[in-house]
């Protein structure tokens, strides 16, 4: 699709939770996720998100678990997202003045995202009901 901006993302899991953060200009709740760097896979890619945006360390699976869209300065934005199992979550990083992070439940995580498809992925990956 012409306009079309490709994005990969995390889903930054720990045990049977994940981590969420703040978009840089709002506080509106998201996943790490960013432009796919070149000489990287979309899946490494993503990853370097994790470990920037929100200091998290760990391993990404190169399979994504889902796709979303969304919209930004007038422009179609499609992410796809990767399993990302957190190792270490680091007590400074990148833009940790720039950002909130916070580990919740897949149940917090639907009252506090704003994209519905992004819900849905994580519905499907946890294997729980949206409410």
């Amino acid at each position: 699709m012409k306009g079309l901006f490709k994005q990969s993302g995390v889903l930054p899991l720990i045990e049977d939770r994940l981590v969420l953060i703040t978009a840089r200009k709002s506080d509106r709740w998201i996943i790490p996720k960013g432009y796919v760097e070149r000489g990287l896979t979309a899946a490494d890619s993503a990853a370097k998100e994790a470990y920037e945006e929100a200091g998290l360390i760990g391993a990404v699976r190169h399979k994504h678990v889902g796709e979303y869209r969304y919209s930004k300065f007038g422009r179609q934005f499609s992410v796809k997202v990767f399993p990302f199992y957190i190792e270490r979550m680091l007590d400074e990083w990148d833009e940790m003045h720039l950002r909130q992070r916070r580990l919740v439940t897949p149940e917090e995580a639907f009252e506090m995202l704003y994209h519905d498809e992004l819900k849905s992925i994580i519905s499907g990956f946890f294997g729980v009901r949206r409410p």
